[in-house]
């Protein structure tokens, strides 16, 4: 019974962690890298095709990204996660596979004109659906056995539509454990979703550390500051441009300027059209208003019996094609420009940056946590120019930040979940934070509140019946690998023969001719390939 740390240790994006026990594997998160990727991640510690489940805390890219990427290379388990979670995976996971095949076919057109070797796309939108095929969705406080001697249940985290922290419990011979993974644990009072739910038991405690070091600001009126933003900016003819997260951040928005049109807060300016232009957005609102039974808070739930969609007001335009985006960037009126990506890394927010960046009198707000490395926080940070599109744009819009507004709880906020339990946890894990959060926040659970925390490096291995470490983390900083796309490719092709290996392994016992059949599939396929 043991717990390896693979991703988002010392870091805050790419979470994965793995549990073995029981004579099963499982995946806790398999989320894709975002911004700089500071440490060299160890290799999962079983086979991809040995892994038996993935427990999904929510459907951010950070924290399901790579299920197709897994898929590609073996897996065929099961992924438990809630049913919202499900339904937003459906559209995220397809929108990655679509962006990965994009980018692969824009660098191999580059690539065939300078005479270099194509590169293949992470994953595919084959893989996406494929994956897809492989969950199961679970209900909230639903306590449920996925195999012996292993439930699991999934709490609201109020982090985002459908996030959750997991508790499993492990029953091994004597032994008895719980282990509860945090996810993202959310703000509160934060609109439309409802506020994290608290566990008061566990052995062991994973908990993440985003904002372990820093308080949001208290009391602050979002919509009276947006409308005061947006009011100055279409004063000097300027537009507001918003990056936002596809899903959570975006519909957040249009809660509020709902709210900016009912209570006429913008004035000279009536009938001001904002725009969502990301179609995954648009997709993402519509799995809000599907879910809201099981995930509005009470305020939202209230608009809704009267009659109101809290999602939806006058000159509310939403854009799903392409021509409908270049559209927005020809109509001179002052306008709000909701679009992703939220880190302004991909999507249509970039060619927005480019057409108001220059303009002075544009304002660009951002509105969630921008990792290093990435062009939202650059531009957070001071940059006088940034390239998009192979283009120099000089900066001259004003730059916002709204302070606070965060789907992640403060270091306040982690403090009250981390102490709402009955009795203190054997260990907490501390992870998903920048390096020096981790062992800052570490350092006061440790010093200031008595808790028996570590944060581990990726690679690390515990013992879940007596929480001694097995084996250390390793602290590597990443180098660059200028060939990593092609040995990816070889990777792949590894996996796959991991993968046969742990088929043949499961038909032993079975009966000679068959078994003498595949061999012969087998060695016939390695005659067409041996050289």
């Amino acid at each position: 019974m043991e717990i390896t740390f693979i991703g988002a240790d010392h870091e805050v994006t790419g979470s994965c962690h793995v549990i073995s026990a029981c004579g099963k594997h499982m995946l806790i998160d398999c989320g894709m890298e975002q911004g700089n990727d500071e440490y060299e991640n160890q290799e999962l510690s079983v086979s991809i095709s040995e892994i038996d489940y993935v427990l999904l805390t929510h459907a951010h890219i950070d924290h399901s990204g790579l299920l197709p990427l897994i898929y590609a290379r073996g897996f065929r388990g099961k992924v438990f996660a809630t049913s919202a979670t499900v339904d937003l995976c459906r559209i995220m996971l397809k929108d990655s596979a679509h962006i990965q095949e994009s980018e692969a076919e824009w660098k191999n057109r580059k690539a065939k004109r300078a005479g270099r070797e194509e590169q293949m796309p992470l994953y595919t939108i084959n893989d996406a659906e494929g994956v897809l095929g492989l969950f199961i969705p679970c209900n909230y406080k639903e306590k449920i056995n996925i195999a012996e001697g292993i439930d699991v249940r999934f709490s609201d985290a109020g982090h985002l539509l459908g996030s959750a922290s997991i508790e499993v419990w492990i029953t091994e011979g004597p032994y008895n454990r719980k282990i509860v993974f945090s996810g993202d644990i959310g703000n509160t009072n934060r609109p439309i979703i409802k506020d994290p739910e608290y566990i008061t038991e566990a052995d062991y405690v994973v908990m993440e550390s985003t904002y372990g070091d820093r308080y949001h600001s208290a009391d602050v009126d979002y919509v009276k500051e947006l409308a005061e933003i947006t009011q100055r900016t279409f004063d000097r003819g300027g537009n507001v441009v918003i990056p936002s997260f596809a899903v959570g951040r975006t519909q957040e928005m249009l809660y509020y300027f709902r709210r900016i049109k009912e209570e006429s807060l913008i004035t000279g300016h009536d009938g001001f059209q904002v725009y969502v232009d990301s179609p995954l957005a648009v997709e993402a609102t519509q799995i809000f208003s599907k879910n809201k039974e099981c995930c509005f808070d009470k305020d939202a739930m209230e608009l809704v019996e009267k009659g109101i969609n809290p999602l939806k007001f006058q000159g509310l335009m939403l854009s799903v094609t392409s021509d409908e985006s270049k559209a927005i960037n020809f109509d001179s009126r002052p306008k709000v420009i909701i679009s992703a990506s939220g880190m302004c890394e991909a999507g249509r927010i970039r060619h927005h940056l480019k057409h108001n960046l220059w303009r002075e009198d544009s304002t660009v707000i951002f509105v969630g946590y921008q990792a290093y490395g990435t062009l939202g926080r650059m531009l957070l940070e001071g940059a006088s120019e940034v390239k998009l599109f192979g283009e120099t744009i000089n900066v001259k819009a004003e730059i916002v930040r709204l302070e606070g507004i965060s789907g992640h709880a403060d270091k306040e906020g982690l403090l009250k979940w981390i102490k709402a339990y009955d009795k203190k946890p054997s260990k907490v894990f501390v992870v998903h934070g920048e390096s020096d959060v981790c062992d800052s926040f570490t350092k006061c659970l440790n010093e200031e509140h008595g808790f028996d925390a570590v944060a581990p490096y990726s690679g690390g291995i515990y013992n879940l019946i007596d929480g001694s470490c097995i084996k250390e983390g390793v602290n590597v900083r990443k180098t660059k690998a200028a060939a990593r796309k092609v040995s990816d490719v070889f990777e792949r092709l590894m996996a796959a023969g991991r993968r046969l290996l742990t088929v043949i392994r499961h038909n032993e016992g079975g009966a000679n001719k068959d078994l003498a059949k595949f061999a012969d599939q087998i060695n016939s396929l390695c005659d067409k390939w041996d050289r």
